[in-house]
């Protein structure tokens, strides 16, 4: 991952903006935006680690003007709040907005604000769907196999499998985001793009949640009968309607209660109690 340390070049007007931030701007915000919860409050919430993340800009474009500095900064610290890690598409493109507010005298700042607005919700969208929806999961799943092995390398798994996909995400976002400025809700805006992209992320994180299914949720039945001296073995049948029909069910049957507002306590309670009983009685087993 590298980025050129040239000036950022006003590009023509109606063509792409093909630029880069500073080596050493770009960086900073990267790192910055890693600090984005640390002073979440209910007022603004992420607004002040928004402000410092793009602060190293705002004193490189507005040098030597203290006022507009002052102003582009409350502009920043404005009420913000979205997922963290596509966050950095959104200051990169709020960069590139106050480059032009600087330079172009007649450019409503105001659009500025109202670019941040427009961006938080769909990207939160994309960004819980991915990060809370995806990975979070996937990082678990794939470290507790080495935890319940005993292994050392079950926190690294979950910390590879679930950060690789951050910092890469807030890298090329922020590259995305100077690059496009304004343009990036042209972009986004185009038809059913969000839609689509929404769609195929639903689609990716249902093939995991089906795939970590049937890998953890281990439950069979042992239960056997003798008819005219012909041994009936349950699970044998289970397995020839439907493979992996008790963990798909008993997944269902908890994605259910979820989405009834149950406690998960108490639905950690049920799965004790009602797992306990039907494993006394022999009707249900682990693998």
């Amino acid at each position: 991952m590298t980025t050129t340390d040239v000036s950022p070049a006003t590009p023509a007007p109606g063509t792409p903006e093909a630029r880069e931030l500073p080596k050493k701007e770009f960086r900073s915000i990267f790192w910055r935006s890693f600090s984005l919860l640390g002073s979440f409050n209910f007022q603004r919430m992420e607004g002040l680690a928004f402000l410092y993340a793009v602060l190293p800009s705002l004193k490189r474009i507005y040098k030597g003007d203290e006022p507009g500095l002052r102003t582009a900064a409350k502009r920043q610290m404005e009420t913000f709040n979205m997922t963290v890690a596509p966050s950095p598409l959104v200051m990169g493109a709020a960069v590139a907005m106050e480059e032009k507010a600087k330079a172009d005298p007649n450019f409503d700042q105001t659009s500025i604000s109202a670019v941040k607005v427009a961006l938080m919700g769909p990207l939160s969208g994309i960004g819980d769907t991915f990060f809370w929806g995806i990975f979070r999961i996937l990082a678990i799943s794939l470290s507790l196999g080495f935890a319940e092995q005993g292994s050392w390398l079950a926190p690294i798994v979950l910390l590879v499998v679930f950060n690789v996909p951050n910092f890469l995400t807030r890298w090329y976002t922020l590259k995305l985001g100077y690059r496009q400025g304004q343009e990036i809700m042209v972009s986004m805006g185009e038809p059913r793009t969000m839609q689509l992209f929404t769609y195929c992320a639903g689609i990716v994180g249902a093939m995991a949640m089906g795939s970590m299914t049937a890998f953890w949720v281990t439950i069979k039945s042992p239960l056997k009968f003798t008819i005219s001296k012909n041994p009936i073995i349950i699970q044998d049948y289970l397995d020839q309607i439907f493979p992996k029909l008790l963990p798909i069910g008993f997944t269902l049957l908890i994605f259910w209660m979820l989405r009834k507002h149950m406690n998960v306590l108490a639905i950690i309670g049920i799965i004790i109690g009602v797992g306990f009983v039907l494993g006394a009685f022999k009707i249900i087993a682990g693998a």
